[in-house]
C-alpha cells in the first residue's frame, strides 16, 4: 500500500479514503488586516486612539487578561453610534490572500473555523465572504442606537468555544491547523498537529511549529503542501 503523509491512502485497486482536515484562524490580524477597536477609536480622536491601541497591544502581548482589557477597550467607546461602528466594521481591509486561501482549501474540501476575540458586527461578513463552516465571537450592545457594553461568548481561552464543534465533526489532532498572532490565542495551540504564526508577536513565535513574516495567507500553502503534501490542496472534483 502506498500511504501519502496528505491522509490519502490509496491501495492496489485504486481506492482512497480522505480525511477531512481542518483550519482554525484568528480573526483580526490574520484573516482581516486590522484591528477593530483602534480605527473604531478613530471617530474620537488620536488620545482615544492611542488608548485603545495601548490596551490592545497589552492583551496580545498577553500582558494583561484579554477578557479585561475587552471590557476596557469597550467601555472606554461607550457612545459611539451603531451606524459608524457598523460602517467601519463592514469596511475593515481583508488580508491579503485570504481569499484565495479560503477558496483553495474549501474546494479541496477542508473545514474552516474562525475564532475571534472580536465581534460579530466585524465577523458576520466573513462566513459568505470567506466560505467559513463557523465563526464565533463577541457582541456588542447598542442602546437605543449607541454602544453601551459587550456580551462575552469567547474568552482568552478561545480553545473553549471550539472544542464541542470538532468533537461533533470527529476531527483528529493531527488533522487540524491553527493560524494565529497573538499571544491570547496561545491555548488554541493545544487542538492542532501543525501550529503557525502569522505575523506573531514573540510569545507566538516560540511556539509555533512554522512562522510567516509577510502579510499574505496565500504563503500558508506553501507550507501546508509541505506539511501535508500537495494532494490535501486538491480539489476533491478531480480526484
Amino acid at each position: 500500500m502506498l500511504k501519502w503523509r496528505t491522509l490519502i491512502y490509496v491501495g492496489w485497486r485504486g481506492l482512497y479514503n480522505h480525511t477531512t482536515m481542518l483550519i482554525i484562524f484568528d480573526v483580526e490580524g490574520v484573516l482581516l488586516n486590522a484591528e477593530y477597536l483602534p480605527v473604531l477609536a478613530q471617530m474620537m480622536g488620536p488620545e482615544k486612539e492611542k488608548q485603545i491601541w495601548d490596551i490592545t497591544k497589552q492583551g496580545i502581548r498577553g500582558e494583561i487578561k484579554w477578557e479585561e482589557g475587552l471590557v476596557q477597550r469597550v467601555n472606554a467607546l461607550k457612545g459611539i453610534a451603531f451606524e459608524d461602528a457598523k460602517r467601519i466594521g463592514e469596511n475593515l481591509e481583508m488580508m491579503p490572500g485570504a481569499k484565495e486561501l479560503c477558496s483553495s482549501l474549501k474546494k479541496a474540501g477542508w473545514k474552516m473555523i474562525a475564532v475571534s476575540g472580536g465581534f460579530t458586527i466585524i465577523t458576520d461578513r466573513l462566513k459568505d465572504e470567506l466560505g467559513l463552516d463557523k465563526i464565533f465571537s463577541n457582541e456588542l450592545i447598542f442602546t437605543n442606537g449607541k454602544l453601551d457594553g459587550i456580551n462575552v461568548h469567547v474568552t482568552s481561552d478561545k480553545a473553549a468555544v471550539v472544542i464541542p464543534t470538532i468533537k461533533e465533526w470527529g476531527i483528529k489532532k493531527e488533522d487540524t491547523v491553527v493560524v494565529v498572532d497573538g499571544a491570547n490565542d496561545l491555548k488554541l495551540f493545544s487542538l492542532a498537529g501543525f501550529t503557525i504564526g502569522f505575523c506573531p508577536v514573540d510569545k507566538v513565535k516560540e511556539k509555533s511549529d512554522a512562522v510567516i513574516e509577510i502579510r499574505d495567507l496565500m504563503l500558508l500553502l506553501n507550507l501546508l503542501e509541505k506539511k501535508f503534501g500537495h494532494a490535501v490542496l486538491t480539489q476533491r472534483n478531480n480526484r
